[in-house]
């Protein structure tokens, strides 16, 4: 049994709290580790290593701090099959999803290397008599994030990659469910020249939630997960004087129109739906055909579609299209909602309940599902299953479709699939949700965008990665300066306006 560590101080640090978590191989339900769960005193003292070394990386050159990025690309790259295998091993995902989780997350990081300019402030010339005012960006100081299991790699990268560009230190609290590639992160940030201390892992759970929380040195807080949570961590590290960005759940549509080219709408569908077991925050979980002819078109293309999936383990090969959920109570909670499905009244077209992977019995796999005739009543339309089912609901009109895409509490993503650009013109400018796809499934921004939702989707005014990034872990400072011209003039004591 593999005992993992915390990493604080630039080494491996076994934990004191006597708490530990298991961590599963999901594919065959087995424990392969174990981790170990922070308490207060653990978290202060990484916090303290880190305040101690961040006074110094904050006075570095801007240049050489992205130079440390630059180095740390290359560490990615060439240790690139490494993070995805030990990815895979305890998320579950396939290889080259978890491959895909390392690139997204270095694609911020490679953004992040143009800290330089991207933290340059403004500078005014004679504001005034003999007066200039300029603006500096500088860094908060020790800044945390606590992230989720379902991108381990990607969405750490998301958070400490531009708070270290700006001259931050950076406390990750990762998932315990798969914490090994964070510990793996940490050491290679080090080898590409990060000073020690200025990225701590700390392992744990809610008590070192709440260790973050409530720590005054910490000043600024990321979070992704459900909405409950990012609720929680929202009120309460506003309430501590923290700057806080909170990500929750989602309920993402994709409004499918009469002239979508309908093997495209389902082949999205699918990859979007069923991708990584469907935990992702924004996979598409409700299809919404408009038009009762258009319904039954995308059930008929969709159908064959799904059940050729083939759900299997990452070693399996790369043609396996998902793997399992992350853990048994994942699997209960998919397969109660399922049920829930049944019984509230909506059309099981594909069933997945009986699948069953010959030698993997006691993993956590799902088969993939696919409900008609959903109506927004139900609870596998309301709530985030996160995972393999897709629900579909059938709207009479755009305007219906339209509708339901707004009305629902969530507003992280959506998708319009047509040929008529008018339509999805009118559909990007009038739909309350964050990020928008035409004829893009998961319209996830790149990293020179930013990455964020509306609604219960999101605590916070400001999104992750692109510029926003850089203006969420740094503070501006205004400067106003007056050099006398000399002392032959004498004293003056008032700011003069200009003309």
């Amino acid at each position: 049994m593999q005992e993992l560590t915390h990493y604080i101080g630039g080494a491996h640090v076994k934990g004191t709290s006597g708490r530990f978590a298991d961590v599963y191989n999901p594919a065959t339900g087995e424990v392969q580790a174990k981790v170990p769960l922070a308490n207060g005193e653990e978290m202060a003292g990484a916090v303290a290593i880190a305040a101690e070394a961040q006074v110094g990386w904050a006075a570095t050159n801007p240049q050489r701090r992205a130079r440390v990025l630059m180095a740390f690309v290359g560490l990615l790259n060439r240790d690139m099959d490494r993070l995805a295998e030990a990815l895979s091993r305890e998320h579950g995902k396939t290889i080259p999803d978890a491959k895909g989780d390392v690139q997204r997350g270095l694609e911020v990081v490679e953004y992040c290397i143009g800290a330089p300019e991207l933290l340059k402030g403004d500078y005014t010339d004679a504001a005034g008599l003999g007066i200039d005012m300029y603006s500096m960006r500088q860094a908060l100081g020790v800044t945390a994030g606590i992230t989720p299991f379902n991108f381990p790699a990607m969405i750490p990268m998301w958070m400490f990659a531009p708070a270290i560009a700006c001259g931050n230190a950076f406390i990750l609290k990762p998932s315990e469910r798969d914490p090994s590639v964070p510990l793996m992160l940490a050491e290679l940030l080090e080898e590409a020249g990060l000073p020690k201390g200025i990225i701590q892992v700390v392992n744990g759970d809610k008590e070192a939630v709440d260790a973050i929380l409530q720590d005054d040195v910490i000043q600024s807080i990321g979070f992704v997960g459900s909405t409950p949570i990012a609720e929680y961590i929202y009120a309460t590290g506003c309430a501590n004087g923290k700057r806080v960005q909170c990500f929750g759940g989602a309920k993402n549509h994709m409004i499918i129109m009469p002239d979508a080219d309908m093997d495209q709408a389902a082949d999205a569908l699918v990859g979007a739906g069923f991708g990584a077991a469907g935990e992702r925050c924004m996979a598409i979980s409700v299809a919404v055909p408009v038009g009762e002819e258009t319904a039954d078109r995308l059930i008929e293309a969709l159908v064959p579609k799904i059940e050729k999936l083939k759900v299997g383990p990452y070693t399996a090969g790369d043609d396996v299209d998902y793997g399992p959920v992350v853990t048994s109570a994942a699997k209960a909670n998919i397969e109660r909602l399922v049920q829930t499905g049944i019984d509230q009244g909506a059309n099981l077209v594909v069933d997945g309940r009986n699948f069953n992977l010959q030698g993997y019995e006691d993993g956590f796999f799902v088969g993939p599902h696919l409900f008609d005739n959903v109506t927004p009543d139900m609870d596998i339309y309301k709530y985030e299953i996160f995972g393999p089912v897709l629900s579909t609901v059938r709207a009479g009109s755009y305007e219906e479709a339209l509708k339901l895409a707004m009305d629902h509490e969530y507003g992280n993503g959506t998708a319009i699939f047509t040929r008529d650009g008018d339509a999805a013109r009118d559909f990007a400018s009038r739909v309350n949700v964050g990020m928008i796809g035409i004829n893009v499934p998961i319209p996830v921004p790149l990293a020179y965008h930013t990455f964020g939702g509306w609604k219960k989707s999101v605590f916070g005014d400001l999104n992750q990665h692109g510029p926003d990034a850089f203006k969420f872990y740094t503070r501006t400072k205004t400067v106003t300066a007056r050099w006398p011209s000399g002392i032959k003039q004498g004293g003056e004591f008032n700011f003069k306006p200009m003309d």
